[in-house]
């Protein structure tokens, strides 16, 4: 009996409306059901225009019992933004582009330092994946290989100060399993060929479907998002080597991330993504797992 709800960016008054429309009650200032439980997959912070306010109803409904919170990639961002190496440069540089990207959020938290200190706190008690007998939940990417590098190590896998340290250094065994957990997978597109993303940078690689077979499928099928001028020819064999879809008997696997448009569907039948890009006018979707386990479209809920 728990609902899951997907990437929130800052909008809080469509988490409330979400929360409403599934009988969630405000009482002592905790959003709570008699019968159910949230679990929130990660990407509070940034783009939108309420950030503090959903924290504020995210952190009380984990700290009341009333949900679970998963890390998304803007919070191991945020962190990231602001630990530094021990040569001392931050481990997210302060570029134009990560500076705008973070920018809501650093201004709604300008006259409160404390707070938004205390939230950076509070992201490294989020776990970077959860999983039970019946179902997996993560923010972008479920990987066997990065789950179980993760178990090993880190300590209730949950990432410390010292350990975010050794996740953002791409020579260490940690970075890989962490990056590819909280941001998906990527392959590189032929030569000469490139997209450019939701934010208008130019990229080379794009981002995949990890849960789709790859032997004999084109650059097209292949992209999680939809661009113009991807090439119509088959993956190239070096791009997917040594890659493992998730496969069709495995656990259902609930996650955000990728922005999709339109209303929800089941990727596969044990697949399901729950980001309808809530900040770029679209959906703030939930999907309401019951004791019956039926994956259907009659789950989902949206605002």
């Amino acid at each position: 009996m728990i609902d899951f709800i997907g990437d929130i960016h800052g909008h809080a008054d469509k988490l409330e409306a979400l929360l409403k429309k599934m009988g969630y009650q405000l009482k002592s200032g905790v959003y709570q059901h008699s019968e159910r439980k949230v679990l929130f997959l990660g990407d509070y912070i940034d783009r939108g225009p309420a950030i503090k306010e959903t924290l504020h109803i995210v952190r009380q409904m984990v700290e009341n019992g009333q949900a679970i919170a998963l890390m998304g990639n803007h919070e191991y961002n945020a962190l990231c933004f602001h630990f530094k190496d021990p040569s001392g440069n931050f481990l997210r540089k302060h570029s134009a582009k990560n500076i705008d990207q973070y920018s809501a959020t650093l201004n709604q938290f300008k006259n409160d330092q404390a707070l938004h200190d205390d939230y950076l706190d509070w992201f490294l008690n989020l776990p970077l994946f959860y999983e039970t007998e019946y179902y997996r939940a993560v923010h972008a990417c479920w990987d066997d290989k990065h789950i179980y590098k993760i178990k090993s190590l880190l300590p209730n896998c949950l990432l410390t100060s010292d350990k975010i340290i050794e996740a953002a250094n791409k020579e260490n065994p940690l970075y890989k399993a962490v990056e590819e957990t909280l941001k998906g997978k990527e392959i590189a597109l032929p030569f000469g060929h490139y997209i450019y993303d939701k934010d208008g940078t130019q990229r080379y690689k794009i981002r995949i479907k990890w849960w789709e077979n790859p032997i004999d499928i084109d650059y097209i099928k292949i992209s999680v998002e939809d661009y113009p001028n991807l090439p119509k020819m088959p993956v190239e064999v070096s791009a997917i080597k040594n890659f493992n879809f998730y496969q069709p008997t495995e656990k259902v696997v609930f996650f955000g991330h990728y922005w999709l448009n339109g209303k929800p569907v089941m990727q596969k039948q044990n697949v399901c993504c729950l980001d309808y890009s809530v900040a770029k006018k679209g959906h703030l979707a939930a999907f309401r797992l019951n004791e019956n386990m039926l994956l259907d479209k009659n789950s989902f809920v949206i605002v």
